[in-house]
């Protein structure tokens, strides 16, 4: 639920006074928005959604308010209806001044309003008249002007009992007229006249008397000890004890339970003291040290502050103080980003606020401390425009400029420390000129108090706290009234109290609950835990003095602000330093360089390829295997086109655009490498195989058959298509940021830049270029080592490859060097790219200038009809060529030869083994012939022709 205050003095429907009357439509009502000086409460919305619709759906209610002393005057509430418009739209609603509502009732008296209504308004006159047994003290007759009565509140006093018959009721009180706090030196003398003006009144206890019995504590516990244990086991016997001190007071509230007492103090301030169970019977018109956090957190809100930090001496007040601000904080969204505490040296907590960063710090600490953290701070340089401290507002407005020996710092270092500085104090004194139920002003009361001081007030100790001593008179007094039945009414015998008698001190416990009255502090009233409600002063240091710039009341959550705030920076600083983030961008020139090398190289490979097309039909671009040069180029064309995604970024599309550019990096230059290296690399393969084989291998590699050559092409490109497919449906490349450490900008404003730099990334991107960079490096390498062992071979075939490994020298070399450098340069956008565009570029048009460049000059300078002698590379000669082709041809002779020789042998293995079969059979049928006369070998018949034994070595002769 929003409260939106804009403190109108009118507040008109629409259609009343001019203003704009809704239009009736199906969608609701047209949003009311309240003139200048005037509010309405929107329920379930918030001040952003309020300003962003325009209708209200039907039955939605709305809510007039007014602040401060103001009234509704028409129709508070307003309901959308069915048609479009508001109800009561004729009548309009509008915030009045109206005079206070405490005049409308009379204590003991009857209030009679003539001339207006409730509330009271310009012109309604009151009239006053009390009950029998009482009578009026003051005017009878009072009239509202202006929100103001023309006279004071009048008031029934009862006819008193002769003072010589009234009984006397004792309180016993501990003024701490020495120590630690020497605040009895101002609240003793403003007790003693509460005292009296309380006993002079007629109607507030008139039976009775109230008597004081005093000690001096000198806010010490161990001398409170034994004064109390006198006023307890003395007569006579007190009806309430009043402590000043917090140690004190924590001390007797302890006691007090167990004698039935209730215990009201002026000056103790520990939030300790809130705890009912522990202290049941325990009130203080001076209220807690956590109502300073309720302005704190409002001023936080003010100013839009969401992180601050605290700095506290190790005290209970203190840790308590700063737990219940953690817990208010908390609930506000704000956030406590560092905590800090000493004990007596403020120098290191000092030093770690600087370090963290701290620029809205709430200091806790007595006086002294303050100028020990104080002089930490000039030396730290944590003062000035960028931040601001928070502090107790109960200091000596000069605490700063006293001289104290445990610090080293002079008075102009701590009042250039302490200047802007914000405090927060309780408001001790009604800062509005009216008269308390005392019928004195505040400063009535200041100037009858100055004259019961003996010294200035200056010098006097609890001349601050001396009216909230005033008021605990005046709340003991009303309470022991009403618990009396003062006025009449039946109540108990006050003179029957006693340590035991528990029901006559729940019944003052009751009635000091229920205490509401305006005192010369401001308006009294207990919460829940028995601590005043107050109003809070807010002050800041400006020149060296504090200046008041507005009060808050957390009764009513009314912050007032008089606009005399000053800022050293001219404006409230933030909260923490400015981050600004900024994104690094490629440099353009650099961008645009490289776009027209890589244009101009696309270009290049266009010419290239459409050359070999071209000229393919040319025996020397043929010999060259011109479709894997056609691939090559078509490689070369793809991998410059990468450049242009590679130096997209923030500065050039959008975030939603991003991943489709990481995926054209990674597509474009994978299957560019793919098809250019690739179609090279399978030609410096294929000549590797033919001619570094053993002789055994070579047979069925001698002749090129393309379609393998394209098969290995392909087998490569397939391999890359695959392995980026399953990158892209698995591990897609998405924006990834990458944030440096914040840079402090050269001029002296509260703002810090956090550098940050876009990447193309995915989850686990490690892996994949682990993967591909192993693949691809392997390829590389192995590469270097084809092109090296076959840098002497030559061959009719591939007339280019001692150019094709020159080109794959030179990619190989780039590749293995540029790829870790990019990795190791890749915070660093413009060398990354430089050397990653660079290093494609170079090796492109390498490869492209290796390749094509020789071939055109030949056709260019040569002709295509070249002779066939003329029609090689210059890496080879016609000679070579000749003698190659002579022992291709001497090579298939022999084999065709040995074949026959095979064939031969076997037909003379067959004849042999049949000539001995025959010379066997004839053996056995024809004896042997005598011998020859003559002396020579028996001659047998003749051998037929084909019967001719052959001799295998002279077969071998034919064929040598």
């Amino acid at each position: 639920m929003l409260l939106l205050l804009l403190a109108p003095l009118f507040l008109r429907p629409p259609g009343a006074g001019g203003a704009q009357t809704p239009n009736a439509t199906s969608e609701g009502c047209q949003i009311i928005h309240p003139p200048w000086e005037g509010g309405i409460r929107y329920r379930g919305l918030t001040r952003d959604q309020v300003k962003a619709i325009n209708f209200l759906p039907v039955d939605y209610e709305i809510e007039y308010v007014c602040r401060g002393e103001r009234e509704v005057v028409g129709p508070k509430v307003r309901k959308c209806l069915a048609n479009g418009s508001w109800t009561d739209m004729d009548t309009p609603s509008r915030c009045v001044r109206i005079c206070s509502k405490s005049y409308l009732t009379l204590e003991n008296g009857k209030v009679f309003l003539t001339g207006g209504d409730l509330p009271a308004l310009d012109g309604a006159r009151v009239d006053f008249r009390c009950d029998p047994d009482f009578h009026l003290v003051g005017s009878s007759r009072t009239i509202c002007s202006q929100g103001q009565w023309s006279t004071p509140k009048p008031h029934c006093q009862v006819n008193r009992t002769p003072h010589s018959e009234r009984r006397a009721v004792y309180i016993g009180a501990l003024f701490p007229m020495s120590g630690g706090w020497p605040g009895g030196q101002a609240c003793q003398p403003a007790v003693e006249m509460a005292l009296e003006d309380v006993n002079s009144r007629r109607d507030i206890l008139p039976d009775y008397e109230l008597k004081l019995i005093h000690h001096d504590s000198k806010c010490d516990p161990g001398q409170a000890t034994k004064y109390l244990y006198e006023l307890l086991y003395n007569d006579p016997i007190k009806i309430i004890l009043m402590p000043g001190c917090s140690s004190v007071s924590t001390l007797v509230a302890e006691a007090a339970r167990m004698w039935n007492l209730i215990v009201l103090s002026y000056g103790s301030s520990s939030p300790a003291l809130s705890n009912r169970q522990r202290f049941p019977t325990f009130f203080r018109t001076h209220p807690s040290a956590t109502l300073h956090n309720p302005t704190r957190v409002k001023l936080f809100e003010k100013w839009g502050w969401k992180k601050i930090a605290t700095i506290q001496q190790t005290t209970e007040v203190f840790t308590s103080t700063l737990d219940d601000l953690e817990e208010r904080v908390k609930e506000a969204g704000i956030e406590i980003t560092f905590r800090q505490s000493f004990f007596s040296d403020p120098a290191v907590p000092v030093k770690n606020l600087k370090r963290q960063d701290a620029r809205i710090i709430v200091g806790l600490f007595y006086e002294t401390e303050a100028r020990k953290v104080f002089c930490e701070v000039y030396k730290e340089r944590l003062f000035g425009k960028k931040y601001v401290w928070f502090l107790i507002g109960w200091y000596a407005d000069n605490w700063f400029k006293i001289y104290d020996p445990s610090i080293n710092c002079t008075v102009d270092e701590m009042t250039e420390a302490v200047e802007g500085h914000i405090t927060t104090e309780i408001v001790m004194l009604n800062p509005a000129n009216t008269r308390s139920i005392s019928n004195m002003t505040s400063q009535e009361f200041v100037e009858k108090l100055t004259k019961r001081l003996k010294r200035h007030p200056e010098e006097t100790g609890g001349f601050q706290e001396a009216p909230l001593a005033y008021d605990a008179i005046w709340a003991l007094a009303l309470a022991l009234n009403k618990t009396s039945g003062g006025g009449g009414r039946s109540g108990v015998r006050l003179e029957d109290f006693n340590y035991n008698n528990q029901t006559i001190t729940d019944q003052i416990y009751r009635a000091m609950n229920s205490s509401s009255f305006e005192g010369v502090s401001g308006h009294v009233v207990f919460d829940a835990s028995g601590s005043r409600m107050a109003w809070t002063l807010i002050e800041q240091l400006q020149g060296g003095s504090y200046k008041k710039i507005g009060y808050y009341d957390s009764t009513k959550d009314d912050l007032s602000w008089s606009k005399t705030d000053k800022w050293i920076g001219g404006s409230p600083p933030a909260d923490q330093t400015l981050v600004i983030k900024t994104f690094r961008f490629l440099s353009q020139k650099l961008f645009i360089s490289v776009s027209v090398l890589s244009s101009l190289g696309i270009v290049l490979a266009v010419v290239c390829l459409s050359f070999n097309i071209y000229n393919s039909h040319v025996r020397y671009i043929q010999n060259s295997q011109p479709n894997l040069n056609n691939l090559t180029a078509v490689g070369c064309s793809l991998a410059l086109a990468a450049v242009f995604p590679l130096g997209l970024d923030g500065y050039h599309i959008g975030r939603g655009q991003f991943p489709f550019v990481c995926q054209a990096r990674l597509w474009l230059l994978g299957l560019g490498f793919s098809l250019g290296y690739g179609s090279m690399f399978t030609k410096i393969w294929w000549v590797h195989t033919v001619f570094t084989k053993k002789e055994e291998k070579k047979e069925w590699r001698k002749t090129l058959e393309p379609w393998k050559l394209y098969a290995t092409v392909g087998l490569l490109v397939g391999m890359d298509v695959l392995t980026l497919a399953i990158w892209q449906i698995v591990d897609p490349l998405h924006r990834t940021i990458e944030t440096f450490a914040k840079e402090e900008p050269k001029e002296d404003i509260d703002v810090s830049i956090l550098p940050q730099l876009e990447h193309c990334s995915s989850k686990k991107m490690n892996t994949w270029l682990g993967i591909f960079y192993g693949y691809k490096g392997l390829l590389l390498l192995l590469g270097i080592f084809l092109a090296y062992e076959t840098k002497s071979v030559s061959t009719e075939k591939i007339n280019d490859h001692r150019a094709v490994g020159m080109a794959i020298y030179n990619v190989a070399v780039l590749c293995l060097i540029t790829a870790p450098v990019t990795m190791i340069l890749s915070s660093q956008q413009d060398a990354a790219f430089a050397f990653a565009s660079l290093a494609i570029v170079f090796s492109s048009y390498i490869t492209l200038v290796v390749l094509f460049v020789p071939k055109m000059r030949r056709l260019i300078t040569r002709g295509e009809w070249q002779s066939e002698a003329q029609d090689t590379m210059k890496t080879g000669s016609s000679t070579n060529n000749n003698e190659e082709e002579k022992s291709r041809l001497l090579e298939k002779e022999n084999r065709e030869l040995e074949k026959i020789i095979a064939e031969k042998e076997e037909r003379v293995s067959e004849l042999r083994h049949q000539l001995q079969s025959r010379q066997q059979l004839r053996s056995r049928r024809h004896p042997p012939t005598p011998p020859d006369p003559s002396g020579g070998l028996p001659r047998g018949p003749p051998e037929p022709p084909d019967r001719l034994s052959c001799d295998g070595s002279r077969v071998h002769l034919l064929y040598k």
